[in-house]
């Protein structure tokens, strides 16, 4: 089953049709979910995930935030509106509001003090995002939102406990860095490319190994990653979209009883 709503919505509903007919269920998670699908099992009792959800299927998803999301404040910010294709790109980055963004940030657990802002007076890194919403004008209010509010939560990603498949593309161009050289946010900034799908970064997608993967109470984790997709292309290309299929049926059999 596809995991959309609220996180209560998600659980009634998956507790209801368990009943009905006895069945397990995967839950399959999609980049343009809010993020709380993506807190869901782990804000949930072991002992629910462990009755509940036979496999989790995760298709173009990392974790830890994105460089891509560092335009939005910083554009929204300095301008009357971001670009429409700023907006766009975002947007179906999964971000629907502006607490969303705030909660796609990158995050310290992932990428460290690795600059990703570039500017002549002072760089900044996930370490130094509070630092960063100030430069770019926001409020005293928003910037202890983010440290009480949204920071926890990217610190406390952590293995769902439940067997897990991610799918994702790569080889593909994706913003690793932007460079404000004057410090004008309002500016188009130049970009300095990685490896991911165009959106999700491959960081956060191997982040996925490091945090999911070597948990040893983990009991099944797979990564599959398919070269030269974007992460349009994951639905819309016929190969990547028959890998996903095939990801998910590989899911079924890898943990049936």
């Amino acid at each position: 089953m596809a995991a959309e709503g609220s996180e209560d919505e998600l659980a009634n509903a998956i507790e209801e049709l368990r009943v009905e007919d006895g069945s397990w269920y995967h839950i399959y998670i999609e980049s343009r979910l809010p993020i709380s699908s993506n807190k869901f099992l782990n804000r949930s009792p072991l002992p629910w995930r462990s009755r509940y959800v036979k496999h989790l299927v995760m298709v173009c998803h990392g974790v830890g935030g994105s460089a891509l999301t560092l335009q939005v404040p910083a554009s929204s910010r300095a301008s009357a509106t971001p670009s429409p294709t700023l907006l766009g790109s975002v947007l179906s980055f999964g971000n629907r509001s502006f607490a969303s963004t705030l909660s796609r940030l990158p995050s310290p657990k992932v990428y460290g003090n690795t600059p990703l802002v570039i500017t002549r007076a002072k760089n900044y890194s996930a370490q130094n995002m509070p630092e960063f919403l100030a430069a770019v004008g926001f409020s005293n209010d928003v910037v202890e939102r983010y440290q009480t509010r949204t920071l926890p939560v990217t610190l406390n990603f952590r293995a769902p406990l439940v067997p897990m498949t991610s799918t994702n593309g790569v080889g593909v161009p994706t913003i690793h860095r932007l460079v404000y050289w004057d410090g004008n946010f309002s500016a188009k900034p130049q970009v300095v490319n990685g490896d991911g799908d165009g959106i999700v970064s491959l960081d956060t997608v191997l982040a996925l190994q490091t945090f999911v993967g070597d948990d040893p109470d983990q009991r099944y984790f797979k990564s599959v990653l398919i070269p030269n997709v974007t992460h349009i292309g994951m639905i819309s290309d016929h190969v990547a979209l028959s890998r996903v299929v095939e990801a998910i049926l590989e899911a079924n059999q890898a943990t049936s009883s």
